[in-house]
């Protein structure tokens, strides 16, 4: 292990949660060098662990999601296990959970409890529902999310049924809102008094934590763009456009000549008539309707029409020529083949070379977002069930003997 730097050196961050939002929340912070300690099931562990594609039983995704994370084995349902991780998160700046609301509460390790010794206590809460309300104690996942959301309901083609994107979206979309909510409390518990210095009562000094509370639904639900007030305005109902982007023309996905999928957006005003020029259609490209976006939304169907009739004579390299000579934004719709092979990534350095403990190279993806200063990296891949069993446990005070006792009475 090396020492930790980037700009959250110093932090320590628990996380208790499996699969994707919680832990896909700690990944930021420890990719940005936060210390992350994860807490997993002594049997078998995170289940995304087996997910997907796997190398001699590990998923390839558990190597990116659990970089620069220390794994520790702890039996939740045991009170002895609930004591080690009440230590860990009275000793932690931040705690990640994602578990329905309650279960922290049963392990007499939740909010409350915690800030009742620590008032600096920050736990990010990410959960299907949040915290409160009729539906927080229903399970929801991220597909839930999205479809409670509004997401769900614009993708896809108008004719058809509501098609979900090929990741998990809405878990993602609230890892990142937790990420946000740490760092806003995480800077307010600093401006308040700093960290908790260990002592209780009158001996006391901390600043103000908080409870961040994410749900699911309501992360997917921020990013829905004019959604509410164009519905409490004006009694719009966004629907499904397929590859176009609804309201604002031109932007959507056309065919060229071989059968390759390219994206045009030609939606500003001055881009608007220099894509017209380069398709050969000055006469709509001097058509002063169109000449702002609220003119060329009733006229769409005409004018994809149009960009899909030049799009049918141009294999898919000469469109992006000629388009991107024109300065309109246009682009081909990357596989991750692509991506591997393309000049922008490679020269923006997105993908990281490493190696598995038996030597067989492995590229992850590179961390983003890119400080100039203080960047993230990569100081090891996700980490065997338990490994950092011993070294966390001893950092707590407990002794070899005890180590050896609570594994064998199968408590980590």
């Amino acid at each position: 292990m090396t020492t930790s730097t980037g700009p959250l050196a110093g932090i320590k961050v628990l996380e208790l949660g499996t699969l994707i939002a919680g832990p896909f929340c700690s990944r930021m912070l420890a990719e940005f060098g936060a210390d992350v300690i994860k807490i997993e099931s002594p049997e078998g562990g995170d289940p995304i662990r087996q997910w997907r594609v796997l190398k001699d039983g590990t998923s390839l995704w558990w190597y990116v999601q659990s970089r620069n994370k220390k794994s520790v084995t702890l039996n939740m349902k045991d009170p002895r296990g609930q004591e080690i991780a009440r230590k860990l998160a009275l000793d932690a700046d931040i705690i990640i959970e994602n578990y329905r609301p309650g279960v922290l509460e049963k392990w007499g390790i939740g909010f409350d409890d915690l800030k009742a010794i620590n008032p600096a206590t920050i736990m990010v809460r990410l959960s299907g529902y949040g915290q409160t309300g009729p539906l927080k104690d229903l399970p929801g996942f991220g597909a839930i999310g999205e479809s409670m959301g509004g997401m769900r309901y614009v993708s896809g083609h108008p004719d058809r049924p509501p098609v979900r994107i090929g990741i998990s979206i809405g878990d993602s979309i609230a890892a990142l809102h937790g990420v946000v909510g740490a760092m806003m409390a995480l800077r307010h518990r600093d401006v308040t008094g700093g960290r908790w210095n260990g002592k209780a009562g009158a001996q006391c000094v901390a600043g103000q934590g908080q409870m961040v509370d994410v749900a699911l639904y309501e992360a997917v639900f921020n990013m829905m763009e004019s959604l509410v007030p164009e519905y409490d305005f004006a009694g719009v109902v966004r629907e499904r456009t397929g590859g176009a982007l609804p309201g604002i023309v031109p932007s959507n996905t056309y065919t060229t000549k071989e059968g390759a999928n390219i994206v045009i957006a030609g939606n500003g005003d001055a881009i608007f008539k220099r894509l017209m020029s380069a398709i050969e259609r000055d006469d709509l490209a001097n058509d002063p309707q169109l000449a702002r976006n609220d003119g060329r939304v009733p006229r769409t169907a005409e004018i994809d029409a149009a960009i899909q009739a030049w799009c049918d004579t141009k294999i898919i390299d000469e469109a992006l020529l000629i388009l991107k000579e024109a300065d309109v934004p246009v682009g081909r719709i990357y596989s991750v083949k692509d991506m591997m092979n393309d000049a922008q990534f490679l020269a923006r350095n997105m993908f990281e070379q490493h190696a598995f403990s038996d030597g067989t190279p492995i590229k992850l993806p590179a961390i983003t977002p890119k400080l100039s200063a203080t960047p993230g990296e990569t100081k090891w891949l996700g980490p065997q069930l338990g490994e950092h069993n011993n070294e966390v446990l001893k950092s707590l005070g407990y002794d070899d003997a005890t180590i050896q006792q609570l594994r064998e009475q199968k408590i980590i």
